[in-house]
Protein backbone atom coordinates (compact mmCIF):
# COMPACT_ATOMS: atom_id res chain seq x y z
CA UNK A 1 0.00 0.00 0.00
CA UNK A 2 1.26 3.49 -0.71
CA UNK A 3 0.30 7.02 -1.55
CA UNK A 4 -0.34 8.01 -5.15
CA UNK A 5 2.59 10.17 -6.24
CA UNK A 6 1.59 13.03 -8.54
CA UNK A 7 4.04 15.11 -10.55
CA UNK A 8 2.93 18.65 -11.42
CA UNK A 9 4.76 20.28 -14.33
CA UNK A 10 3.81 23.98 -14.43
CA UNK A 11 6.05 27.00 -15.09
CA UNK A 12 3.96 29.41 -13.02
CA UNK A 13 5.15 28.66 -9.51
CA UNK A 14 2.10 30.09 -7.70
CA UNK A 15 -0.25 27.93 -9.78
CA UNK A 16 2.00 24.90 -9.31
CA UNK A 17 2.10 25.36 -5.54
CA UNK A 18 -1.68 25.78 -5.37
CA UNK A 19 -2.20 22.55 -7.33
CA UNK A 20 0.25 20.69 -5.08
CA UNK A 21 -1.47 21.96 -1.94
CA UNK A 22 -4.83 20.83 -3.30
CA UNK A 23 -3.46 17.40 -4.20
CA UNK A 24 -2.06 16.93 -0.71
CA UNK A 25 -5.41 17.95 0.80
CA UNK A 26 -7.11 15.35 -1.38
CA UNK A 27 -4.89 12.60 0.00
CA UNK A 28 -2.36 12.34 -2.82
CA UNK A 29 1.38 12.85 -2.46
CA UNK A 30 2.35 15.85 -4.58
CA UNK A 31 6.00 15.81 -5.59
CA UNK A 32 8.04 18.98 -5.81
CA UNK A 33 6.69 20.77 -8.92
CA UNK A 34 8.80 20.96 -12.06
CA UNK A 35 8.94 24.11 -14.17
CA UNK A 36 10.73 22.81 -17.27
CA UNK A 37 11.05 19.68 -19.38
CA UNK A 38 14.51 18.98 -17.96
CA UNK A 39 13.36 19.41 -14.35
CA UNK A 40 10.47 17.05 -15.00
CA UNK A 41 12.67 14.30 -16.45
CA UNK A 42 14.96 14.52 -13.42
CA UNK A 43 12.01 14.17 -11.04
CA UNK A 44 10.55 11.28 -13.03
CA UNK A 45 13.87 9.42 -12.85
CA UNK A 46 14.28 10.10 -9.13
CA UNK A 47 10.71 9.80 -7.84
CA UNK A 48 8.86 7.54 -10.31
CA UNK A 49 5.46 9.26 -10.12
CA UNK A 50 2.23 7.33 -10.62
CA UNK A 51 0.56 10.11 -12.64
CA UNK A 52 1.50 13.56 -13.94
CA UNK A 53 -0.31 16.84 -14.57
CA UNK A 54 1.43 18.61 -17.45
CA UNK A 55 0.99 22.20 -18.53
CA UNK A 56 1.08 22.19 -22.32
CA UNK A 57 3.02 25.48 -22.46
CA UNK A 58 6.33 25.39 -20.56
CA UNK A 59 9.35 27.65 -20.27
CA UNK A 60 12.11 26.67 -22.66
CA UNK A 61 12.15 25.06 -26.10
CA UNK A 62 10.33 21.86 -25.13
CA UNK A 63 6.65 21.86 -24.25
CA UNK A 64 4.38 19.67 -22.18
CA UNK A 65 3.56 17.80 -25.38
CA UNK A 66 7.25 16.95 -25.83
CA UNK A 67 7.31 15.72 -22.24
CA UNK A 68 4.20 13.62 -22.76
CA UNK A 69 5.81 12.00 -25.80
CA UNK A 70 8.87 11.13 -23.69
CA UNK A 71 6.66 9.64 -20.97
CA UNK A 72 4.88 7.47 -23.52
CA UNK A 73 8.16 6.25 -25.00
CA UNK A 74 10.25 5.62 -21.89
CA UNK A 75 8.17 5.66 -18.69
CA UNK A 76 4.62 4.58 -19.43
CA UNK A 77 2.45 6.17 -16.77
CA UNK A 78 -0.74 8.24 -17.19
CA UNK A 79 -0.75 12.01 -17.58
CA UNK A 80 -3.29 14.82 -17.72
CA UNK A 81 -2.82 17.95 -19.79
CA UNK A 82 -3.30 21.30 -18.09
CA UNK A 83 -3.92 24.36 -20.23
CA UNK A 84 -5.52 27.78 -20.32
CA UNK A 85 -5.44 27.68 -24.11
CA UNK A 86 -8.05 25.26 -25.41
CA UNK A 87 -7.91 26.37 -29.06
CA UNK A 88 -8.29 23.81 -31.83
CA UNK A 89 -4.66 23.89 -32.96
CA UNK A 90 -3.34 23.23 -29.45
CA UNK A 91 -5.82 20.41 -28.87
CA UNK A 92 -4.96 18.77 -32.19
CA UNK A 93 -1.27 18.77 -31.28
CA UNK A 94 -2.04 17.42 -27.82
CA UNK A 95 -4.18 14.58 -29.22
CA UNK A 96 -1.14 13.09 -30.94
CA UNK A 97 0.33 11.96 -27.62
CA UNK A 98 -3.00 10.51 -26.44
CA UNK A 99 -3.61 12.14 -23.03
CA UNK A 100 -6.32 10.50 -20.96
CA UNK A 101 -7.80 13.86 -19.91
CA UNK A 102 -7.53 17.67 -20.03
CA UNK A 103 -7.93 20.19 -17.24
CA UNK A 104 -8.78 23.71 -18.36
CA UNK A 105 -7.63 26.54 -16.07
CA UNK A 106 -9.21 27.51 -13.76
CA UNK A 107 -10.59 24.26 -12.37
CA UNK A 108 -12.11 23.24 -9.05
CA UNK A 109 -10.85 20.87 -6.39
CA UNK A 110 -13.66 18.47 -7.29
CA UNK A 111 -12.73 18.54 -10.98
CA UNK A 112 -9.11 17.76 -10.13
CA UNK A 113 -10.04 14.81 -7.92
CA UNK A 114 -12.56 13.37 -10.37
CA UNK A 115 -10.21 13.70 -13.32
CA UNK A 116 -7.36 11.89 -11.55
CA UNK A 117 -9.69 9.11 -10.39
CA UNK A 118 -11.07 8.55 -13.90
CA UNK A 119 -7.61 8.64 -15.51
CA UNK A 120 -6.17 6.08 -13.09
CA UNK A 121 -9.16 3.80 -13.60
CA UNK A 122 -9.09 4.05 -17.40
CA UNK A 123 -5.33 3.61 -17.56
CA UNK A 124 -5.69 0.47 -15.44
CA UNK A 125 -8.29 -1.04 -17.78
CA UNK A 126 -6.39 -0.14 -20.97
CA UNK A 127 -3.07 -1.34 -19.62
CA UNK A 128 -4.57 -4.70 -18.79
CA UNK A 129 -4.85 -5.34 -22.52
CA UNK A 130 -1.90 -3.50 -24.01
CA UNK A 131 0.99 -3.07 -21.58
CA UNK A 132 3.31 -5.57 -19.91
CA UNK A 133 3.33 -6.66 -16.29
CA UNK A 134 6.31 -4.50 -15.32
CA UNK A 135 4.29 -1.31 -15.45
CA UNK A 136 2.76 0.28 -12.38
CA UNK A 137 -0.91 -0.50 -13.06
CA UNK A 138 -0.01 -4.13 -13.75
CA UNK A 139 1.44 -4.31 -10.25
CA UNK A 140 -1.19 -2.51 -8.23
CA UNK A 141 -4.87 -1.99 -7.59
CA UNK A 142 -6.19 1.52 -6.97
CA UNK A 143 -9.05 1.89 -4.49
CA UNK A 144 -10.85 4.73 -2.76
CA UNK A 145 -10.39 4.88 1.00
CA UNK A 146 -11.69 7.70 3.20
CA UNK A 147 -11.81 10.20 0.34
CA UNK A 148 -8.35 9.38 -1.05
CA UNK A 149 -7.11 6.97 -3.71
CA UNK A 150 -4.80 4.30 -2.29
CA UNK A 151 -2.43 2.03 -4.21
CA UNK A 152 -2.44 -1.63 -3.14
CA UNK A 153 0.43 -3.68 -4.57
CA UNK A 154 -0.77 -6.99 -5.98
CA UNK A 155 2.02 -8.72 -4.05
CA UNK A 156 0.47 -7.47 -0.79
CA UNK A 157 -3.05 -8.73 -1.50
CA UNK A 158 -3.95 -12.17 -0.09
CA UNK A 159 -7.54 -12.47 -1.22
CA UNK A 160 -10.76 -10.60 -1.98
CA UNK A 161 -14.08 -11.49 -0.41
CA UNK A 162 -17.46 -10.41 -1.74
CA UNK A 163 -20.27 -9.61 0.67
CA UNK A 164 -23.50 -8.30 -0.84
CA UNK A 165 -22.52 -5.06 -2.64
CA UNK A 166 -19.08 -4.75 -1.00
CA UNK A 167 -15.66 -6.30 -1.52
CA UNK A 168 -13.22 -6.83 1.33
CA UNK A 169 -9.57 -6.73 0.21
CA UNK A 170 -7.30 -8.48 2.72
CA UNK A 171 -3.56 -7.71 2.82
CA UNK A 172 -0.49 -9.53 4.15
CA UNK A 173 -0.18 -7.03 6.98
CA UNK A 174 -3.72 -8.02 8.06
CA UNK A 175 -5.15 -4.65 7.07
CA UNK A 176 -8.41 -4.64 5.14
CA UNK A 177 -9.96 -2.25 2.63
CA UNK A 178 -13.67 -2.35 1.87
CA UNK A 179 -14.89 -1.05 -1.48
CA UNK A 180 -18.29 -1.00 -3.10
CA UNK A 181 -18.79 -3.33 -6.06
CA UNK A 182 -18.78 -6.96 -7.15
CA UNK A 183 -16.03 -9.46 -7.91
CA UNK A 184 -16.98 -9.23 -11.58
CA UNK A 185 -16.32 -5.48 -11.48
CA UNK A 186 -12.82 -5.90 -10.10
CA UNK A 187 -11.63 -9.02 -11.96
CA UNK A 188 -10.42 -7.17 -15.07
CA UNK A 189 -8.23 -4.94 -12.89
CA UNK A 190 -6.25 -7.87 -11.46
CA UNK A 191 -3.38 -9.79 -13.02
CA UNK A 192 -3.21 -13.50 -13.83
CA UNK A 193 -2.01 -14.43 -10.33
CA UNK A 194 -5.56 -13.99 -9.04
CA UNK A 195 -8.12 -16.76 -9.54
CA UNK A 196 -11.70 -17.12 -8.43
CA UNK A 197 -12.23 -20.16 -6.21
CA UNK A 198 -15.74 -19.48 -4.99
CA UNK A 199 -18.57 -17.13 -5.90
CA UNK A 200 -17.47 -14.98 -2.96
CA UNK A 201 -13.67 -15.31 -3.14
CA UNK A 202 -10.73 -14.45 -5.40
CA UNK A 203 -7.28 -15.49 -4.14
CA UNK A 204 -3.69 -14.58 -4.96
CA UNK A 205 -2.03 -17.89 -5.87
CA UNK A 206 1.38 -16.50 -4.97
CA UNK A 207 0.32 -16.77 -1.33
CA UNK A 208 -1.20 -20.23 -1.58
CA UNK A 209 0.01 -22.62 1.15
CA UNK A 210 -1.97 -25.74 0.39
CA UNK A 211 -5.15 -27.10 -1.15
CA UNK A 212 -7.41 -29.33 0.90
CA UNK A 213 -10.51 -31.27 -0.13
CA UNK A 214 -12.89 -28.34 -0.30
CA UNK A 215 -10.73 -25.38 0.61
CA UNK A 216 -7.58 -23.47 -0.21
CA UNK A 217 -5.29 -22.11 2.52
CA UNK A 218 -3.82 -18.60 2.20
CA UNK A 219 -1.71 -17.34 5.14
CA UNK A 220 -3.45 -19.87 7.41
CA UNK A 221 -6.86 -18.65 6.29
CA UNK A 222 -9.06 -21.47 4.99
CA UNK A 223 -11.10 -20.32 1.99
CA UNK A 224 -13.83 -22.53 0.49
CA UNK A 225 -13.54 -23.94 -3.03
CA UNK A 226 -16.74 -24.55 -4.94
CA UNK A 227 -17.18 -27.37 -7.48
CA UNK A 228 -17.83 -24.79 -10.18
CA UNK A 229 -14.27 -23.45 -9.98
CA UNK A 230 -12.29 -26.56 -8.94
CA UNK A 231 -11.39 -27.68 -12.46
CA UNK A 232 -10.26 -24.18 -13.41
CA UNK A 233 -8.11 -24.00 -10.28
CA UNK A 234 -6.40 -27.29 -11.09
CA UNK A 235 -5.70 -26.16 -14.65
CA UNK A 236 -4.36 -22.81 -13.49
CA UNK A 237 -2.00 -24.40 -10.98
CA UNK A 238 -0.96 -27.26 -13.29
CA UNK A 239 -2.17 -29.83 -10.77
CA UNK A 240 -2.27 -33.41 -12.05
CA UNK A 241 -4.75 -35.77 -10.45
CA UNK A 242 -4.28 -39.52 -10.28
CA UNK A 243 -6.80 -42.27 -9.86
CA UNK A 244 -6.48 -44.79 -7.04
Amino acid sequence: MGEIKVLVVEDEIIIADNICDTLNNLGFKALEPAMTYTDAITLIEDQRPDIAILDIQLSGKKTGIDLAEKINEDYNFPFIFLTSNADKITLNEAKKVMPLAYLIKPFSKEELYTTIEIVLNNFSINDKQTRNENQIIERALFVKDKGAIVKLAFSDILYLKSSHVYIEIVLKNKKKHVVRGSLNDITNKLNDKFIQVHRSYIVNVNHLQRIENNSIVIYDKSIPISKKYKETIFEKLNIVTTSK
